[in-house]
């Protein structure tokens, strides 16, 4: 259904959790697929089983060649004082890559994202600690309050209005960018997903009615009470499923009209050309010294634009401005970065063109006698 544009590193399940807690931070999955992820269905949140359970939303993860829903489920936290940043995907690279979830003292970014029941985007509402206990907000998660009296009601206002999709950048995506708090929270102490969570996530890759393109963006078990349990009173189907994204007709070009580059992040780093041999030393050592200058020039003229993006992002929301304001700034955005594109692929061919060594003059005509 997808495709996979490369592979790096391990994926999650087997790398983050050899990684030292104190030295985690949310991570990069080294797989980048061309198809963004299917829309968030529409669910309700099972009830909380017990004091210390914190909520962690369900995602689409990518898997044998296809997405799969990892139903949202309620998860003790490992420490006290701990929260849980959601995962979310982003593009980056040529494709969507998934920024693995954490736990730690204070929510990261999450990429804007609205998973609903207290994560709409930024931060969460859904509860806090106080004094070693965790206090729920029964505005926006199922609390039994004759089981569980450490709760609180404070009304939510979700004002995402494009409530259902899954990733940030790339076509259609959201493009919001980490506040500062988010920032700090990054550099602070994680812990990555605990063991529950990574058999989680393994028991719904093995179901196959999970996989997108068996339920059609809408899985039969879209949440459950406790990690790993598919099955029983505890299981919550959709009520509403998102769309599923289909390959185009030529999914291998990503720099096509319908994953164009918005901002100079978005971009790949632009290839150099090979390494010239015209058995002139000096000439192809000029050559080379010509490609790091203008290797380090494009990256300076990316940075220069994406800070000049970034800036123009940020007066924007101090603003206020509305969905009409936000989405003419990202076609303007977009078009300077593909302008920008244009003209570093143009230079890189002129450099090329001028290392090509001249044509061998024909050989003269023997003169007539």
């Amino acid at each position: 259904m997808s495709i996979v544009r490369s592979i790096g590193s391990l994926l999650f399940v087997l790398g983050t959790l050899a990684m030292p807690a104190a030295s985690f931070a949310q991570v990069r999955v080294g797989v980048a697929i061309t198809i963004a992820p299917p829309e968030l269905p529409v669910y309700d949140q099972p009830i909380c089983p017990g004091d210390g359970y914190i909520w962690t939303p369900g995602y689409w993860a990518y898997g044998d060649d296809d997405y799969y829903w990892v139903p949202g489920t309620w998860v003790l936290a490992p420490e006290v004082g701990f929260l849980w940043t959601p995962g979310y995907w982003g593009w980056g690279d040529g494709g969507y890559i998934f920024h693995d979830g954490y736990w730690g003292p204070q929510i990261g970014f999450y990429g804007g994202i609205n998973y609903g029941f207290g994560y709409f985007g930024h931060g969460y509402e859904g509860g806090r600690w106080d004094n070693g206990h965790f206090f729920y907000n029964r505005a926006v998660t199922n609390v039994n309050v004759t089981v569980i009296r450490n709760v609180y009601e404070t009304r939510v206002v979700n004002r995402t209005t494009v409530a259902r999709v899954s990733y940030n950048g790339g076509n259609g995506g959201l493009h919001e960018r980490p506040t500062a708090q988010e920032e700090s929270a990054s550099h602070e102490r994680h812990i990555p997903p605990v063991a529950v969570q990574a058999e989680h996530v393994q028991a719904a890759r093995s179901n196959t009615e999970l996989r997108a393109s068996t339920n059609r963006g809408k899985p039969p078990v879209a949440a459950t009470s406790r990690p790993g349990e598919l099955k029983g009173g505890g299981v919550v189907a959709a009520r509403e499923g998102g769309a599923v994204h289909e390959p185009t007709s030529r999914p291998e070009n990503n720099t096509s009209r319908g994953n164009s580059p918005v901002h100079p992040n978005d971009l790949p780093r632009t290839d150099r050309p090979a390494a010239s041999n015209t058995g002139n030393v000096k000439q192809d050592q000029k050559y080379q010294q010509q490609q790091e200058k203008l290797q380090a020039k494009q990256d300076q003229e990316r940075q220069k634009l994406q800070q000049k993006q970034d800036q123009q992002h940020q007066r924007l929301e101090q603003q206020k401005a509305n969905d009409t304001g936000k989405q003419q700034l990202e076609q303007q955005h977009q078009k300077q970065t593909q302008q920008l594109q244009q003209k570093h692929v143009q230079q890189q061919q002129r450099l090329q063109q001028r290392q090509q060594p001249p044509p061998h003059p024909a050989p003269a005509k023997p003169a007539k006698p």
